[in-house]
């Protein structure tokens, strides 16, 4: 084997940590409408006066999360110039949180020392609400709690309890404003009324970045990230207009600009090309379709297999027939019973909308009828890669 000894490079890169998703810029670009209704309903934390409860809604990576920290710092910095508010922030992920429960449980032990945390079970319900209404208590003055990803929260209890802690007695010493974020655009239709009309108060919908939004977020990090001259004329360009067309979501957008910043030093290159953009993209999406099939169904798994296993015998387009003989094969080779002609239509569906197979309906009037082909959209070798736990439990 070669020499695999590291050595420093610094052609491409002066702060590549600009690109990741974990740097907060100094400003917020692409987002002014947004965070001018932001602003407006975090208004009356600086008068001092009750807070809003706030809802801001938008799909994945449009800024909600980050338009929340630039907000909350500028409102902590401009609150220490005003001697009566005393104000405090507390924010939770809720992702992996199912339950009221676990988020209220969470919400205590960040408000507690560490020596008196308690654990995610064992607690009747409310007397985990009523440590939490303590903490609140105790902590006094205004203090907004931010639940990101709410939308993982399955029941409403706690969305009903926290935004109306005040107005029931509950909370007593703090004046209390909840600032719920959801990737889920239907979530706000799923909440009860009682809960709706007092969590979402206030609020917010944060729209896809457009490329012109894009190239205003990618060029504010591209100016700390690379060094000067080492981008191409078009790059910027290519990874807005790419990530508008794939989802209008800034952290695709930013990974991309970032893989191909990899690629042209991998490459050791001196320049960023247009180039490594549209190889970085092929290698995003193939770890993005990888990471999919990983997540998907054991029996859409399977079905995916079977339809692999047709393309390596050279046997595809297949027809939906052919591949439910297959696939019933290899779910009997793995213990499980087959499901239905039905769901496996179903499944067939779902994998050609997440872009991994390709299906073509033919109609061959009377007297050939209705029917469907498919083939794989991806490669082979990365379809297997995403199999790879259940082809290596398959005997």
């Amino acid at each position: 084997m070669s020499d695999l000894s590291f050595t420093p490079t610094s052609s491409i890169f002066e702060k590549r940590e600009a690109l990741l998703e974990e740097w907060t810029p100094e400003e917020l670009v692409g987002r002014d409408n947004e965070l001018q209704r932001y602003h407006a309903a975090l208004q009356p934390v600086i008068n001092n006066e009750s807070p809003s409860n706030i809802f801001l809604y938008g799909k994945s990576g449009v800024g909600k999360t980050a338009a929340t920290r630039y907000l909350l710092n500028a409102l902590k910095r401009d609150a220490a110039d005003v001697p009566e508010l005393d104000l405090h922030t507390i924010e939770i992920n809720c992702d992996g949180l199912n339950s009221s429960y676990q988020a209220a449980v969470a919400l205590v032990n960040e408000l507690r020392d560490p020596a008196k945390q308690i654990s995610n079970t064992g607690y009747p319900q409310a007397s985990v609400y009523q440590f939490l209404f303590e903490e609140l208590n105790e902590v006094g003055g205004t203090v907004l709690i931010v639940l990101d990803e709410v939308d993982h929260i399955q029941d409403d209890s706690l969305l009903y309890k926290l935004p109306r802690a005040r107005s029931n007695g509950d909370v007593t010493e703090a004046k209390l404003g909840v600032i719920g974020i959801s990737n889920d655009l239907d979530f706000r239709n799923q909440l009860s009324s009682k809960v709706r009309s007092s969590l979402c108060e206030k609020e917010v919908s944060f729209s896809a970045y457009d490329a012109q939004e894009l190239q205003l977020v990618l060029r504010q990090r591209d100016s700390v990230a690379f060094k000067e001259g080492v981008l191409d004329d078009g790059v910027v360009q290519m990874c807005a207009a790419y990530g508008a067309k794939d989802s209008g979501d800034a952290r695709q957008a930013l990974d991309l600009l970032l893989e191909a910043g990899d690629l042209a030093r991998e490459y050791n290159d001196d320049l960023v090309t247009e180039a490594h953009v549209r190889e970085a993209r092929q290698r995003l999406q193939t770890d993005q379709v990888v990471e999919g099939i990983r997540n998907y169904s054991d029996h859409g798994q399977l079905v995916l297999y079977a339809l692999t296993l047709l393309a390596e015998r050279d046997e595809t387009p297949a027809r939906t027939k052919d591949i439910l003989a297959a696939y019933q094969q290899v779910a009997n080779e793995n213990g499980m019973d087959p499901v239905s002609l039905r769901s496996v239509r179903d499944y067939l569906g779902e994998l050609d909308q997440l872009g991994i197979i390709s299906s073509t309906e033919f109609n061959r009037g009377k007297g050939g009828g209705k029917y469907k082909e498919h083939e794989l959209e991806q490669s082979v070798s990365s379809v297997k890669t995403g199999l790879s736990e259940i082809l290596d439990a398959t005997p």
